[in-house]
């Protein structure tokens, strides 16, 4: 199976919609993805990411199904990813698939990122893909392409989940921009296992081919350059 994740457009964050330039990212993204052929529709119940998913709803002529675990990953007002390196890189366990989450820094939000593990797996489950330690057990094999319009930091928890890769080194160290694009395939080399892979992060030609420069919402500082080719 296919599995996309679509990172929301420029946002307001206060009101929770899309600024215009969010607008003009997510026109941009409907044009490029108009001709996919995709199954499934899930979004995040924030109003960022129904309002990026809109057009590209109304091209594929699809519903949306909302997925409440797929929202930002924000616990109690808390980024779990909001501290600096020099403190987060000393600690050995961050770069350990599921140590970090358990350190007193992260521990506060263990139950939700336990619940979207959870959520996910039951989610490819209904595709046919059974999670069985690092791998999936494949079922049912599904040529199924599923969307996910959602945000970066659930994104990047995803990502660690399905690549058994520590969370907080994908928190910190890669940038989605708003609108990306990031593709994962199942892989499965042997009868009845599967795993996933990446054929792209953080994706955003579309952009680049509509003269839109990439938004740095979602850095801690505003340090992103448009590269001119």
């Amino acid at each position: 199976m296919r599995l996309i994740l679509i990172r929301h457009g420029d946002p307001n964050y206060e009101k929770d919609c899309l600024t215009e330039k969010g607008k003009r990212e997510a026109a941009l993204l409907a044009e490029r993805t108009k001709g996919w052929q995709v199954d499934d529709v899930f979004v995040s119940p924030h109003g960022r990411a129904r309002e990026t998913a809109a057009p590209s709803l109304q091209n594929w002529k699809k519903n949306e199904t909302i997925l409440d675990w797929a929202r930002e990953f924000v616990v109690d007002g808390h980024i779990v990813w909001d501290y600096l390196p020099a403190e987060w890189t000393q600690d050995d366990a961050n770069f350990c698939e599921n140590q970090w989450i358990a350190r007193p820094r992260t521990a506060f939000a263990q139950e939700e990122y336990k619940k979207v593990c959870r959520k996910a797996d039951e989610l490819l489950l209904s595709y046919g893909y059974e999670r069985q330690g690092r791998l999936y057990r494949v079922n049912a094999h599904s040529d199924k392409t599923a969307v996910i319009f959602c945000h970066f930091g659930v994104s990047m928890i995803l990502l660690s989940h399905l690549l058994n890769l520590p969370a907080q080194a994908l928190l910190h160290g890669l940038f989605t921009a708003p609108t990306a694009i990031t593709v994962l395939n199942t892989e499965e080399r042997g009868e009845g296992v599967a795993y996933f892979r990446a054929e792209r992060i953080g994706d955003t030609a579309h952009l680049y081919r509509g003269g839109e420069p990439i938004s740095p919402s979602g850095y801690f500082t505003e340090v992103m350059q448009e590269i001119q080719k």
